[in-house]
């Protein structure tokens, strides 16, 4: 006699995943609602946040589509900080806590972490966290200018942003009065409480619904799946240690970004050792945001399809010294810390490019092109009309690397994922004008496959009055690199529109009467440029993207 079929165990199976993509919807409604509630652009435009569920061991069950691989991989990493300074037995409902703590968090001060437990009948069941960039938080400005964490603004340490339902209006006037932009720091901070109490309400009725008493046999599930899942595809792989490094502009002087990634049965571990000391200004990069990007970096090649939670996180490693720029310590100025953090996954991809089981992409622009703009204060005498006060975030990007089969992808935000923000909103909301936003000819590397192309960008302020840039740029005087025999993508460039060239780091006046002209790198290409097809170009010269030869 046969035993009968085993259909429970496959109807488990399925019952696991619609649980499963049903906290992926929330957490997306999570972020949706930060976008639509936040006051900053940069957020509500950009999409420069993350959202996430965590179990009560602070683990990462889910994380939203939206969201940048630098505050999601960190925030993977700040829940057990919140848990550890607010244990699960001391939470009750309407607690929502907070902190900016760059160690502990996303990198830097102007990033807000969020967490709220959700409870159902009377126990913390998840926690829901949240992230997102605040426009002003004090200090000297969003700039690499700093000597210390503790100019760069206001520090806030775990704290209770609300206590059993009833608002710290103390934070909140704290917050308000270290902020230029008091209302926005405020409104900012709401968004993040905000969206984190839909995730609570969007859980509590997805667990009656499933009548369900707490998310532990589910996380459980999704964590063992993943991991699993991860441990599978480093199976595939070829065992070994696979070495790699790229120079960057730095500030005071060139960095060197040297890495190792050591694929072995059961883990993959990057390691940064031999990489450049920490810099005297706002460009170094807690550890928590050098876990976020190198991590991700090895996710886009191995295993990509692979849910990002705590269960494919376990399988990599990240380490660096302690003297080294991506391992800064306490008080280092860290502002700037995208600048070089956004390098790692070219990093990694350099590294990997050894392993006979890659092709990797050609180096892109990498680091985002923030144009950090504000008004100048000036001394006024007699009826000069005082200018108008803004402080302006326009996420510029560049060119990406060329893959192999594909062109590199032209002004695209990669690794970070963000959008620009539009034209039309930055100047709604200051006397800014942009003269010319367009993609820069020739700027994509040569190759079997060309790089993605930068773009150039003018701006002048319409009223007669100066203003500054604070600039934290890269590729300037390092060029994207191509892979294969592909050429380098073109070096950056930020001047003004009279022609004096300005320094890519620090702050810098653009006078009355003149412009900022920004030009941003382009991506490296990919291959031997004699091989690249007739009509591809005929089409790059048809669109602007290229001279004709000889030209």
């Amino acid at each position: 006699m046969t035993d009968a079929p085993q259909i429970e165990p496959e109807l488990d199976k399925i019952h696991n995943q619609v649980m499963w993509s049903r906290l992926v919807a929330i957490v997306e409604e999570q972020a949706q609602t930060l976008m639509r509630t936040a006051f900053s652009p940069i957020v509500r435009e950009s999409g420069d946040l993350s959202a996430g569920l965590f179990d009560t061991r602070a683990r990462m069950l889910a994380q939203a589509v939206t969201g940048t691989p630098g505050h999601v991989n960190s925030m993977a990493n700040s829940v057990r900080h919140f848990l550890a300074a607010f244990p699960i037995d001391t939470m009750r409902p309407g607690d929502v806590f907070i902190t900016n703590d760059p160690w502990k968090g996303t990198g830097h001060l102007h990033d807000m972490v969020v967490v709220t437990p959700a409870f159902r009948a009377g126990k913390v069941v998840g926690l829901f966290a949240c992230t997102s960039h605040l426009i002003d938080i004090g200090g000297i400005g969003f700039g690499p200018d700093g000597r210390d964490v503790i100019e760069e603004g206001l520090y806030l340490p775990f704290l209770r942003l609300a206590d059993g339902g009833a608002l710290n209006q103390t934070l909140l006037d704290i917050l308000r009065g270290n902020s230029r932009y008091p209302l926005e720091a405020e409104g900012d901070v709401l968004s993040l409480a905000a969206c984190n109490e839909v995730g609570v309400r969007r859980l509590d009725v997805m667990m009656a619904e499933f009548d369900m008493d707490d998310l532990d046999a589910l996380g459980e599930h999704i964590i063992s799946a993943s991991r699993s899942a991860m441990l599978a595809e480093i199976a595939r792989l070829t065992p070994g240690r696979y070495e790699g490094s790229m120079r960057i502009d730095g500030y005071e002087a060139p960095i060197d970004l040297v890495g190792a990634v050591t694929i072995a049965p059961e883990k993959i571990t990057i390691d940064f050792a031999g990489t450049s000391p920490p810099s005297d200004k706002g460009i170094n990069v807690p550890m928590a945001y050098t876990e976020a990007y190198s991590s991700y970096g090895a996710r886009m090649l191995i295993g990509p399809e692979v849910p990002n939670n705590a269960g494919s996180l376990s399988v990599i490693e990240v380490v660096a010294p302690e003297n080294c720029i991506l391992n800064a310590q306490r008080p280092a100025p860290v502002s700037s810390r995208h600048v070089v953090g956004q390098m790692l996954p070219d990093v990694v991809f350099n590294c990997l490019s050894k392993s006979p089981d890659f092709d990797t992409p050609a180096e892109g622009t990498s680091c985002l092109w923030n144009l950090i703009l504000e008004s100048h204060e000036t001394r006024r005498h007699g009826g000069e009309t005082a200018p108008t006060r803004f402080s302006i975030l326009s996420v510029q990007t560049g060119g990406t690397g060329a893959r192999p089969g594909v062109d590199g992808l032209s002004a695209t935000a990669f690794p970070s994922g963000v959008s620009g923000v539009p034209v039309e909103i930055i100047e709604s909301i200051s006397p800014l004008l942009f003269r010319r936003k367009e993609l820069r000819e020739d700027s994509g590397g040569a190759g079997r496959w060309r790089g993605g192309l930068g773009q150039v960008i003018e701006i002048e302020n319409r009223e007669p009055h100066p203003f500054a840039i604070y600039a934290a740029l890269d590729r300037i005087d390092h060029a994207p690199r191509g892979r294969a025999g592909g050429g380098d993508g073109a070096q950056g460039y930020v001047g003004l529109g009279s022609g004096n060239r300005l320094a890519g780091k620090g702050r810098q006046l653009i006078p009355a009467g003149d412009s900022l002209v920004v030009k941003t790198p382009g991506g490296g290409g990919y291959g031997d440029p004699a091989a690249r097809d007739g009509a591809q170009r005929r089409h790059d010269v048809l669109n602007g993207y290229a001279k004709p030869e000889g030209q």
